[in-house]
């Protein structure tokens, strides 16, 4: 017990080091003691890493990264009480209570808004792993706005953070490269002669494929083939209708059920580009891929 309130001093002493304006004195804490303190990796898919900290009486930390062209990392502090009033907040890096020689650190000025949960970024957000994995305990002390002389402290342990925390890392390193809006809706292109796709677009639809295969939320996909001018209209339609058939049973493999799935053939109807060249013609043979999900 005597541990933890040296600990407690130090966060106070902290935040008056930081900000040499406030006169509050800390008199609510939250922060899961060794023997209750849990590290989830609770999602870990090839679209979404998730790393859940429970924070007794208080909520849950959460870093979630996601399937996208970057490596992105977001972090929230989701509270079971919104905040009821937007609070500057002092982000501080703290010691374990076990090393009380070392000193408390700053680490950014933040601010957390009325009804939403604390939510943080970027590099920032990096920077609270990179204080967990050297062992600290990155510390968030704000006003409460219920009371205007007590102060909030919310600490991030990090005991048991660095197994958990290895998880994630390969998850995130396994996370696809591109995101849903950037398959959501794709033109695909056929080869001059015969009905097989380009090489590019061949591996074009084989993203799409592994984003759906992994993705439950997609709920629709809507298939619209063309082709070029050389034909008569009615070879033509015939063709489009083929491809788009083909294109059906393609999806239907992947697990998505037919009634998810629209397909139609427009033949050399709506062309895009002039069918007097080759190149033009090249752009109008194309199958357009619109996709649809249920949460966004």
């Amino acid at each position: 017990m005597k541990s933890w309130l040296v600990y407690s001093s130090a966060v106070l002493f902290a935040h008056l080091a930081c900000s040499p304006s406030a006169q509050a004195f800390v008199e609510k804490r939250y922060v899961a003691a060794p023997t209750e303190s849990q590290w989830l990796l609770t999602v870990n898919t090839p679209l979404e890493c998730r790393l859940v900290h429970p924070i007794p009486n208080f909520g849950d930390a959460h870093f979630s990264s996601y399937a996208s062209k970057k490596i992105v990392l977001d972090f929230e502090l989701k509270m079971r009480r919104p905040m009821g009033a937007t609070r500057d907040v002092s982000l501080i890096s703290m010691p374990p209570p076990w090393r009380p020689g070392e000193h408390a650190e700053r680490v950014s000025q933040l601010k957390f808004f009325q009804q939403f949960d604390g939510y943080i970024g970027g590099q920032t957000a990096w920077g609270l792993l990179s204080e967990l994995e050297r062992g600290r305990y990155p510390t968030f002390s704000y006003q409460d706005w219920q009371s205007r002389d007590q102060r909030i402290e919310v600490a991030l342990s990090s005991v048991l953070f660095q197994p958990q925390y290895q998880a994630f890392s390969q998850c995130v390193a396994n996370l696809l490269p591109y995101s849903f809006e950037d398959i959501a809706f794709t033109i695909l292109h056929y080869e001059r002669h015969g009905n097989d796709l380009t090489k590019a677009s061949q591996q074009r639809l084989a993203q799409i494929a592994e984003y759906v295969r992994y993705n439950e939320d997609v709920d629709l996909v809507l298939i619209s083939t063309y082709t070029d001018s050389v034909e008569n209209k009615s070879i033509s339609q015939d063709v489009t209708e083929r491809r788009a058939e083909s294109m059906r049973v393609y999806f239907q493999d992947l697990g998505l059920a037919d009634e998810r799935i629209e397909v139609q053939g427009f033949g050399k109807r709506r062309p895009i580009a002039d069918n007097a060249t080759p190149l033009g013609k090249d752009k109008n043979r194309r199958v357009v891929i619109s996709l649809g999900r249920t949460q966004l």
